[in-house]
C-alpha cells in the first residue's frame, strides 16, 4: 500500500482528504505528516497557506524530532530551516543535524537574525567548524564581545571536556566570613555598595559589547516612538469589539516658575539632555518612571538596556509586551531571555500585541491555555493569520479535553 505522502505528490486524493491533510489531521505517523504539510506549503496553490498555518503551530516535541532526525526528507530540512519559516525552538536540532550541509548554515550564519546568532554562539557544531566561525564573524548583528569569544572554540571545548578542578580553601571561605565558616550577615552600606558595582559592571559590559554602533550614535537625541497610522486614537467611534480610542489633546502649557523659585526639570525633560551613552546608563541604573520612558526610545541600543536592567521587574515587562509604542527589537528580545519567557502573562501579551512580529506570535501561541486561544480568536488587532490559527488549536484542545 503506498504511503500518503505518495498519493499527495501524485494528487490521486480528493478535495477533501487535501484539506484534511492541509489541516494535518491524517492518521500517519508526525513524520510523515510533517512531510506531507510541507510538500502542500511549497507545492499546492490551494490548500498551501493552510498548510503552513498547521506547520506554524505543529507540536513542538514531535517537530523538534524531525528536526534532528537525519532521515529526515532533505525537503523537510529545508523548508525548516528557511529564515521565513524557521522556528526558533528548533533551531538548535537543526543547527546539530548532519544532514544539514555546512554550505547552508553559512548562508544562516551569515545573514541570520539575532535569533540565530544567539543559537549558534552555543552550537557545538558551529563552535567546531572553523568554517561557520568565519561565517558567524562577518554577520553585523554579532556583538564585540560575542566576536571576541568565537575567535578561540578549542579552548572552550578544553574546558568542557576537561575535570572538574576543586576551588582552592582560601577561595571556598568568604572574605567576609569569621573562623567558624559562618559568614556575617552584609550591612546596609555593603549591600549599597555592591548593588552600584553590580550596575557599574552592567553598564560598562554592555557600552564595550556595542561599542562599534555606540560611535556612530552618539550625538543621536531622544525620540520616542509612536505608533503606527492604523494605531494612533482617533475621535471617532471605535470599531464593533475594539477597545475605546483616546484622542490626544494638547495641554495647556504649565505658567512658568515664580523668581527664585527652584523648578526641578522633568523625568522626560532630563532624559532629553542625555547623549546614547548616558541614556543607557540612566536605563540600566534609573528609576521605574524612567525605564517606562526609555523603553520607547527611538535608538535600538538604548530601549534594549532597559532589558538589561539588574533592576527591572516582571511587571514592567508585562506592561513592556503589551506597548504599541516600541521597537519591534524590543518586543523580539523579550522572549530571549530566560528569565521572562517562563513568564505566562508577558508571553501571552506578546502574542496579543498586534506590533508583535508574526513568526514570533506564532512561535509563542503554543503554550497559550484554551481560554486565551478563544479570546485570542476574536481580537480583530491582531492579523487574520493569528486568529485563525488561534481558533483552530482552541477546537483542538477543546476536542482533546473531551476526549481525555
Amino acid at each position: 500500500m503506498p504511503r500518503m505522502i505518495d498519493l499527495v505528490r501524485k494528487s490521486q486524493m480528493s478535495s477533501n482528504m487535501m484539506q484534511a491533510a492541509a489541516r494535518g489531521a491524517l492518521a500517519v505517523a508526525p513524520a510523515e505528516m510533517i512531510e506531507i504539510l510541507v510538500h502542500l506549503a511549497l507545492h499546492n496553490k490551494v490548500f498551501g497557506e493552510l498548510a503552513r498555518m498547521t506547520l506554524a503551530g505543529w507540536d513542538e516535541k514531535a517537530s523538534i524530532g524531525v528536526a534532528s532526525d537525519p532521515a529526515t526528507s532533505k525537503e523537510v530540512l529545508e523548508y525548516l530551516i528557511s529564515p521565513k519559516n524557521l522556528r526558533p525552538a528548533l533551531l538548535p536540532a537543526l543547527l546539530e543535524n548532519r544532514s544539514i550541509t555546512e554550505e547552508e548554515l553559512k548562508e544562516l550564519a551569515t545573514t541570520g537574525s539575532r535569533t540565530i546568532v544567539d543559537a549558534m554562539l552555543i552550537s557545538r557544531r558551529v563552535a567546531l567548524s572553523p568554517g561557520l566561525i568565519e561565517a558567524l564573524k562577518s554577520n553585523p548583528r554579532l556583538r564585540a564581545n560575542e566576536l571576541a569569544a568565537v575567535s578561540a572554540p578549542p579552548a572552550v571545548e578544553k574546558v568542557q571536556e576537561g575535570p572538574l578542578q576543586p576551588l582552592p580553601a582560601e577561595a571556598a571561605q568568604p572574605a567576609n566570613a569569621p573562623s567558624d565558616g559562618a559568614p556575617f550577615p552584609p550591612s546596609a552600606e555593603d549591600a549599597e555598595i555592591e548593588d552600584e558595582q553590580v550596575l557599574a559592571q552592567a553598564i560598562d559590559y554592555y557600552l564595550q559589547a556595542n561599542a562599534a554602533e555606540l560611535a556612530t550614535l552618539s550625538d543621536k537625541p531622544f525620540e520616542a516612538v509612536r505608533p503606527t497610522h492604523e494605531e494612533l486614537p482617533t475621535d471617532g467611534k471605535p470599531e464593533s469589539g475594539a477597545p475605546k480610542a483616546t484622542s490626544f489633546a494638547l495641554r495647556p502649557a504649565k505658567k512658568p516658575a515664580a523668581p527664585g523659585e527652584e523648578r526641578r526639570d522633568s523625568t522626560l525633560q532630563k532624559i532629553a539632555k542625555l547623549d546614547v551613552k548616558g541614556r543607557i546608563a540612566l536605563a540600566m541604573r534609573g528609576s521605574k518612571e524612567e525605564r517606562s520612558i526609555l523603553i520607547r526610545d527611538g535608538t535600538k541600543l538604548v530601549a534594549l538596556a532597559v532589558l538589561d536592567s539588574p533592576k527591572i521587574s516582571d511587571g514592567e515587562v508585562e506592561k513592556f509586551a503589551l506597548q504599541k509604542n516600541v521597537l519591534e527589537a524590543v518586543l523580539r528580545q523579550i522572549p530571549l531571555k530566560r528569565r521572562f519567557a517562563k513568564n505566562y502573562t508577558i508571553m501571552r501579551n506578546l502574542v496579543f500585541n498586534p506590533r508583535t512580529p508574526i513568526d514570533l506570535s506564532l512561535g509563542l501561541m503554543k503554550n497559550l491555555l484554551v481560554h486565551d486561544l478563544k479570546n485570542l480568536s476574536g481580537n480583530k488587532e491582531v492579523s487574520e493569520t493569528i486568529r485563525k490559527l488561534a481558533l483552530r488549536m482552541f477546537k483542538q484542545k477543546t476536542e482533546k479535553k473531551k476526549d481525555d
